[in-house]
């Protein structure tokens, strides 16, 4: 027993349910906890550019066929593009089925628009050209002081090729980096032991604030996500495993304490330094890790794909807006 809560899942899961109790008795405490999971998520954020840096840099310095990297990336870029799509595809085709908003009779005219206004205001439409300027930080201090994941990554992978190139002169360079990466991974570890904590405070915040009975009115809706991500687990991510020639099954427990992390803070980003780390234990590059992790998380986040599917579909049924299957497919096209 005390072998079994010594683990970190372990304790993530179990601070998960105290979490939820706190929030369901005591609602006022619970609401009062969020200030506990926001500084854990700060804590992770913090460490996620010079953890993404110095990996690819590293990594990339010290590789001796670069050709092979870009190979990687492309190939990543098209799975990305494939397998998202059909997150968005499976999606569609679960909240046609079970019809989650069906039945709900909203009026849109009762609804206050106002409340939504700052995320609409937030969500700029930009053509593909702004979206590719945007990979490109103004200045490289910029980058890492906004944390833009995509700016940093792209600055990392060109000095790493530079340093590669450089060679034996700027070994010790090199060295100095890699030697500063493994202090900051011993960092990652102390944070991570806060996970716990972390998702303590995240549930008791969204019960607390939120309550059961809200959370269970959109109970169906959140039944049909879940419903979808385990379906495109097993009928997507599935058969790619085995192809690769891996287990799926024996991936998802090698990485159970993230997993359980990202369900107590609702963020991918909690885990993304451990992930780095946990595939180059499994034998995945540095350089691999480093770029396709922090890629994946914002080219493929297949989750939210899913989840901005039934949720888009949801509001239409809730209030009785008619979509035709054209309509559809203009919804898919904008997710994509």
């Amino acid at each position: 027993m005390k072998r079994m809560l010594s683990k970190l899942y372990v304790q993530v899961l179990l601070a998960v349910i105290i979490g939820a109790i706190v929030g369901v008795l005591w609602p006022q405490t619970g609401e009062a906890l969020k200030p506990i999971g926001d500084a854990f998520i700060k804590l992770i954020k913090m460490l996620l550019a010079p953890v993404i840096f110095l990996t690819v840099v590293t990594g990339i310095a010290r590789m001796e066929n670069m050709k092979e990297l870009g190979r990687v990336g492309f190939r990543a870029l098209i799975y990305f593009e494939v397998v998202s799509t059909l997150a968005l595809v499976i999606g569609l085709l679960v909240v046609q089925v079970f019809q989650p908003g069906a039945g709900m009779n909203i009026d849109p005219a009762s609804l206050d628009s106002g409340s939504i206004a700052s995320y609409t205001a937030a969500a700029k439409h930009s053509s593909f050209l702004d979206f590719v300027l945007g990979i490109i930080p103004d200045t490289v201090v910029d980058a890492f002081a906004k944390g833009n994941i995509l700016q940093i990554l792209l600055f990392s992978i060109l000095l790493g090729v530079a340093l590669a190139k450089a060679g034996p002169k700027a070994q010790l360079f090199v060295d100095n980096l890699d030697s500063l990466m493994r202090g900051m991974f011993v960092v990652v570890n102390m944070v991570m032991r806060l996970a716990p904590i972390g998702a303590f405070g995240a549930i008791a915040f969204t019960i607390g604030k939120y309550g059961f009975e809200s959370l269970f009115s959109l109970g169906k809706l959140m039944a049909c996500v879940y419903l979808t991500c385990f379906a495109f687990v097993v009928v997507i991510l599935g058969p790619i495993c085995r192809w690769a020639g891996f287990s799926l099954w024996k991936f998802l427990r090698f990485i159970k304490e993230e997993l359980f992390t990202v369900l107590g803070t609702s963020s991918s980003e909690s885990v993304l330094p451990q992930m780095i780390a946990k595939m180059e234990q499994a034998g995945v590059s540095k350089p691999v890790a480093g770029m396709i992790i922090p890629s994946g998380l914002t080219f493929n986040p297949d989750g939210q794909a899913i989840y901005y599917t039934i949720a888009a579909i949801f509001i239409a049924q809730a209030t009785n807006t008619p979509l035709s299957f054209s309509d559809q497919l203009i919804v898919l096209a904008v997710l994509m």
